[in-house]
């Protein structure tokens, strides 16, 4: 695996990869009706190129230059999306796009990352030292989702 840094020629794979990733990962943990809620088919790219605005990303490539899966974050330690291909699960890909996140964004002065996770990635932020602060309850497109408002303080020389 290779991390690089988002490209707007990006946006399709990221995009259809978080589609792919919802819908082939995410069955265990929600029905059909809500899978379809949090990632309509096909995505939208205009609702997507929103979405990225203002958000750094990293992406992670196979040897064959596909997409592994990819996170994008902000320089406030926020994490906003953290993504796996269904081609690619607990094979690592996920922990290596963090560990260079966490890294870079303690370089950077940041003293706590936060992120709202799924049902789905709440044990791998738990994993990652994360601390649940809040249950939330959240809508999107009709449909209601539970989250976890997750922090973790990662403070130089502790």
């Amino acid at each position: 695996m290779k991390l690089r840094p988002y490209k707007s020629s990006d946006l399709e794979s990221v995009a259809n990869l978080f589609t792919a990733s919802v819908h082939g990962l995410a069955i265990g943990h929600y029905d059909a009706t809500q899978r379809a809620a949090w990632a309509p088919q096909p995505p939208d790219l205009s609702e997507w190129n929103e979405r990225l605005n203002g958000l750094h990303t990293v992406v992670a490539e196979d040897n064959d230059n596909e997409l592994a899966g990819f996170l994008s974050y902000a320089m406030n330690g926020y994490i906003g999306l953290l993504y796996v291909s269904p081609r690619y699960p607990r094979r690592g890909v996920a922990s290596l796009l963090y560990r260079e996140i966490e890294s870079a964004l303690l370089l950077a002065g940041v003293e706590v990352l936060f992120t709202e996770a799924s049902v789905m990635a709440r044990p791998f932020f738990h994993r990652q030292g994360f601390l649940i602060a809040e249950e939330q309850i959240v809508s999107r497109r009709g449909m209601t989702f539970k989250r976890y408002a997750m922090r973790k303080s990662i403070k130089a020389g502790r």
